[in-house]
């Protein structure tokens, strides 16, 4: 059933306008951290800089320990995508093959979990941490991150698990192939596009996260990119709009380098190579 032309006019409309909706901050802060302070005090902003310039850029290096603060955000964002996907891969299997009460009561688990605020998680797991003697480190922003991801990270898989025909592991079986065989040299090669999406989720979340950093996180040195951005802003709530802007931009770099880097593999054809010759 072909789409008429205004239908499909419209469709392009509302995608430019949602574009327009997404691209918007961005661009605009883009704009302000090239500005120089007199056109940030301007009563008639524009988009491009009358006179760009790299001092806020300087400014904010200056000011704050930005690279100490994005190397301690990398470790715990890499780390919390790598642990979460390691552990929610086998789990997201046995959920999707296993029709039983146990994989039918940890998939309401995860839906639940999602209706959780921050706050209601925060005391509980700043008592376990406390417990552990990880509060104010790193591996414990780490553990939480995880904890975090978990849940979404397992729901995402499973999808990815239901989507591969269980024929192919019976064809293997027929094969001579173990169960161990058939998971690492069919399931697995399969999944690979949703597991690189799901570490994508566990690792941008954890990038951008601030609730838990701010909470968890009292020495300066240990603190995170999404924390040190605050520190722009005076007592009197009065933000340094240059500098921060030229840190936020920075901030935002990490994630749109790996998404341009891997997003091959999300878009990928998830049945590459099942075809058997």
């Amino acid at each position: 059933m072909r789409t008429s032309t205004p239908a499909r006019v419209g469709q392009y409309t509302a995608l430019l306008a949602y574009l327009v909706f997404l691209a918007f901050p961005f661009l605009w802060l883009v704009s302000t951290a090239f500005k120089p302070p007199r056109e940030l005090g301007s009563l008639h902003p524009t988009w491009i800089p009358n006179d760009p310039t790299l001092a806020n850029f300087r400014q904010a290096f200056d000011e704050q320990p930005l690279l100490r603060a994005a190397l301690n955000s990398l470790l715990a964002a890499l780390a919390a995508a790598v642990v979460a996907v390691l552990i929610a891969t086998p789990m997201a299997y046995v959920v999707a093959r296993r029709r039983t009460r146990l994989a039918k009561a940890v998939t309401g688990w995860v839906v639940v979990s999602q209706a959780f605020p921050f706050v209601l998680l925060i005391i509980p797991l700043f008592l376990v941490l406390k417990n552990l003697r990880m509060i104010n480190s790193v591996p414990g922003l780490v553990l939480v991150y995880v904890v975090w991801a978990l849940p979404f990270a397992l729901w995402m898989l499973a999808g990815y698990v239901r989507a591969v025909p269980p024929e192919l592991e019976e064809a293997a079986a027929v094969d001579g192939a173990g169960r161990v065989r058939t998971l690492v040299s069919v399931t697995a090669p399969l999944l690979a596009p949703g597991i690189v999406a799901t570490g994508l989720f566990a690792f941008i979340t954890a990038w951008n996260e601030f609730f838990f950093a701010l909470v968890l996180l009292k020495t300066p040195e240990k603190q995170t990119l999404p924390v040190v951005l605050t520190h722009f802003i005076g007592a009197e709530g009065v933000a340094d709009l240059g500098p921060l802007a030229a840190a936020a931009f920075l901030a935002t770099l990490p994630s749109l380098v790996v998404f341009a880097i891997i997003q091959r593999r999300i878009t990928g054809g998830m049945l590459t190579g099942a075809v058997k010759s």
